[in-house]
């Protein structure tokens, strides 16, 4: 039987839907497991800068952004920018700019009609300059020009607020990659209602599912158990197809091929790091932090008093849920997969929960060879890779205003 998973709405906190079909990634036969090497060999992080925009003096009113959602390039080297206004979790316009960093076009607006956002939370660039911001309406799909070209519908009744690691697939074709729970999907938006396949399915425990019909005492009751330090399901897209993905908390990076079949598995000897008493304490009170911070921001606007009261209803279930949460014995050791324009895998290592700086960046070629490590603190992940090696860093001044630097990565690394 092939699984199926089903992303329901929360009152506006987030909402989605997803249908699978065709089961990829689970077959256990020809693959290479390649054994990385255990010492680090350290790599420079002085990348060769391109051009530098957003600050709170830019003179230019494109240049002024508030909050940055999203960010991609196309195979030209333009970059797009989801710029939403500063406070709120939704986009307000896409800025793009070229190469070197110059303006070329401002599309899209807040609204309610096709093109106009509601809101819209997440940006995806294809290589031929379509893009893709999704919003509560659906997903709102923009030609090279920036011309409003359709609006692509989920199926069922909800619409899309943010999709997990939402990333454009990298074929020639107009479909994407998300996570939803231990599956990794691909997303179809050729025509104008979304389809949905499983790409890969990983083993793990699986969420409740909804039935038709269901109302909000159903929803409350899917608040389960709240779990510290679970191993979540991380992936980025390869250029030719497939995935790169980690699903355990060892240093296990598996390559698939483009229908989702698992060809290489790449490991390090690297031990997790054990979970504390101090180390719980302070896992609990971040997410209750976290925790207050959505309610603060789903009771914006004022909203009527019937949906106000299943907002904090199930806000007081999550609280209790997090007041009461157990924890897996050790912390993952990766933290973040992503994959270069040209294919290079960059993988981000866990630093000690609550840390400031990020971890060690490895860097591996898709063949398995271990190409060098960028110390812990030196280099944040990139935001956004690019052709001829370029990526985007995604930053904010001492006054929180946005600024993006744009570098290019030497040939080893790209």
């Amino acid at each position: 039987m092939q699984p199926k998973a089903r992303i329901r709405a929360i009152v506006g906190i987030r909402v989605a839907t997803a249908f699978a079909g065709c089961l990829g990634g689970t077959d256990v036969g020809a693959q290479e497991v390649v054994s990385l090497p255990a010492e680090d060999l350290r790599l420079p992080a002085d990348f060769e800068l391109v051009y530098g925009i957003g600050s709170i003096e830019a003179s230019a009113e494109w240049e002024q952004f508030s909050s940055i959602l999203g960010l991609g390039f196309d195979a030209s080297g333009r970059l797009y920018l989801l710029d939403g206004p500063g406070g709120q979790q939704a986009a307000r316009r896409v800025v793009v700019v070229d190469g070197s960093g110059r303006h070329v076009r401002n599309f899209g607006r807040p609204g309610e009609g096709p093109g106009e956002f509601r809101r819209g939370t997440e940006l995806i660039v294809w290589e031929d300059g379509r893009s893709v911001v999704a919003d509560i309406t659906g997903y709102h799909v923009f030609g090279p020009g920036g011309e409003f070209e359709r609006m692509v519908r989920p199926r069922g009744e909800f619409g899309v607020v943010t999709r997990v690691g939402f990333r454009p697939e990298r074929t020639g074709s107009q479909t994407a990659l998300v996570r939803e729970d231990r599956s990794i999907l691909r997303v179809d938006m050729s025509s104008e209602e979304v389809e949905e396949r499983i790409l890969v399915w990983t083993p793990g425990e699986q969420p409740w599912v909804l039935p038709p019909g269901a109302d909000f005492e159903d929803v409350l009751e899917t608040v389960g158990d709240e779990w510290g330090f679970k191993s979540e399901v991380l992936f980025d897209a390869l250029p030719a197809g497939g995935v790169a993905f980690s699903d355990s908390s060892a240093y296990a990076i598996k390559v698939t091929d483009p229908s989702g079949a698992i060809s290489r598995i790449l490991r390090r000897p690297m031990r997790p790091l054990p979970v504390t008493e101090r180390i719980k304490r302070e896992e609990r009170e971040r997410r209750l932090e976290e925790l207050s911070n959505q309610q603060v921001t789903a009771l914006e606007g004022d909203p009527p008093p019937q949906i106000a009261s299943m907002i904090n209803r199930y806000m007081e279930a999550r609280r209790g849920a997090i007041e009461n949460m157990q924890f897996h014995p050790y912390v993952p050791v990766i933290s973040a997969v992503r994959v270069t324009w040209e294919g290079s895998l960059w993988i981000e290592r866990s630093t000690e929960p609550g840390a400031s700086e990020p971890g060690p960046i490895d860097v591996l070629a898709l063949d398995g060879r271990y190409i060098g490590t960028f110390p812990a603190g030196r280099l944040a992940m990139p935001d956004a890779f690019g052709p001829d090696g370029l990526a985007a860093f995604l930053e904010t001044d001492e006054f929180e205003v946005p600024v993006i630097t744009v570098r290019r990565l030497p040939q080893n690394v790209r």
